[in-house]
């Protein structure tokens, strides 16, 4: 008889370890296929960087053999009511053209700058550095309309470093009132974008703030490998479409150690941009972090390849977002959340592949970008809204491969709930409120806006 006992026990004991070794082979092969392609990506925080060549300007009893060119020598005044843009022209033109130069910003000093834009390329070894404050025009009437879009752009850069604890100023507040987002009544208008890296390689930027930008404050356009580190941002967060750090059409970008407050998405990352990765983020106020919006307009919009590894979210409007058009087409796959927590936050999950950021109803489409292969992974906090998990996917482009491994939201009022529409994957681990919805291909049907953001 105890002979009979032990046999059972340890029949039950290999059947146990049966069952989890199969678990953790379910999720092992999940990784292998949908995020073995993040293998050599992973190594991009690891980079074996000599801090002092890239981020300390001065050497050897002060500049060593850096060719300072400060911005004061070059006549600008510093007031912060003098128009100091030709003075900022005269200096990049001497850095630009100059072996190793450091393009000075001093400390201490506030400077009126308009539109301009800083071209490339530039000789070998150029560092901008930014101890001073730079203010954009506060009044709209006053802005150069041949750059409606643009305040400072840097295009066609390789090496360069932009660094200080210096500030960028938009000046945004009466750009914000005449919004049409403040007030339906107003033309809606685009606004300059405070900041704008174009068309440019191996670039780093550390330390900067951004603060109040017209609409979005930091850009990383046409780019390739990109490191951003230690940036803040900040805005108040009912000032319309100033998002912190916005990423189009650029590979291999970096952002960590970044704090982020804005009246819009903290980080957005929209078309043609791949192996994109996000370590240490504190966002809020803000719309989230969010891949989107795509395929506005019957567009093409393509993202791959994006990693958020530990962030902290607190008063946003939406937590960890996709969104698209409908009409659009593309893709959207390869995209892993990890190591999030939420505070407090409406919608800390979304996949809206029926967005609508218009003053006029949207009209159903049956093409849609496709959104698959999204892992979200040890995300946990307190859901302001009631449902804190929504993928409203399309009928004719459901959302697949979408895997929940412990995920723990905990509604501030009330119970958290979870809405699916043509949306399938995987629960890998503990998840609440449960979301048995994604393992099965009946929608939930239930009449549920979650789409409209004015």
């Amino acid at each position: 008889m105890v002979k009979t006992k032990i046999i059972f026990i340890l029949f039950l004991v290999f059947l146990l370890e049966s069952l989890g070794s199969a678990y953790d082979d379910d999720k092992n092969i999940l990784e292998e296929i949908y995020f073995s392609e993040f293998d050599d990506f992973d190594d991009v925080y690891n980079e074996d960087e000599d801090e002092d060549e890239i981020f300390d300007v001065w050497r050897n009893n002060g500049r060593g053999n850096k060719n300072l060119v400060n911005v004061d020598t070059c006549g600008a005044a510093g007031d912060g009511t003098t128009d100091d843009t030709k003075a900022f022209e005269d200096a990049w033109k001497q850095a630009c053209s100059t072996r190793r130069s450091v393009f000075m910003v001093p400390s201490g000093r506030t400077y009126l700058i308009n539109a301009t834009k800083f071209d490339g390329p530039c000789a070998n070894g150029l560092t901008i550095q930014v101890d001073g404050t730079i203010v954009a025009p506060s009044d709209p009437e006053d802005w150069d309309p041949k750059s409606p879009k643009a305040w400072l752009v840097f295009s066609n850069l390789t090496a360069v470093t932009f660094q200080g604890n210096g500030i960028i100023d938009g000046s945004g507040s009466k750009w914000w009132a005449a919004s049409c987002k403040k007030n339906k009544s107003n033309a809606c208008k685009s606004a300059p974008r405070a900041l704008t890296i174009d068309s440019s390689s191996r670039i780093r930027v550390k330390g900067l703030t951004f603060q109040n930008s017209q609409q979005m404050h930091f850009v990383i356009s046409r780019s390739d490998s990109v490191r951003v580190n230690g940036v803040k941002v900040s805005s108040p967060g009912d000032s319309p479409n100033t998002d912190g750090i916005h990423i189009s059409e650029s590979t291999n970008v970096v952002l960590q150690d970044c704090k982020i407050g804005t009246g819009d998405d903290c980080i957005s990352i929209v078309n043609a941009s791949s192996n994109i990765k996000m370590k240490s983020i504190y966002c809020g106020p803000g719309h989230g972090i969010s891949i989107g919006s795509l395929g506005k307009d019957d567009s093409i919009g393509i993202v791959n390849r994006v990693v958020l590894d530990t962030a902290f979210l607190k008063g946003t409007s939406n937590g960890l977002r996709i969104k698209t058009w409908q009409g659009g087409s593309g893709y959207v796959r390869t995209v892993r959340f990890q190591n999030v927590q939420m505070d407090d936050v409406s919608n800390p999950i979304i996949i809206d592949q029926f967005y609508c950021d218009s003053q006029k109803p949207c009209q159903n489409q049956t093409s849609a970008v496709e959104i698959s292969q999204v892992l979200y992974r040890n995300v946990t906090g307190t859901s302001k809204s009631q449902k804190a998990m929504k993928f409203a996917c399309s009928d004719t482009v459901p959302c697949r491969d979408i895997t929940l491994d412990n995920v723990n939201l905990v509604a501030r009022d009330g119970t958290a709930e979870v809405y699916c529409n043509s949306a399938t994957g995987v629960i890998a681990g503990y998840v609440h409120p449960e979301a048995e919805c994604l393992n099965s291909n009946d929608k939930k049907i239930e009449e549920y806006d979650v789409h409209n953001e004015l």
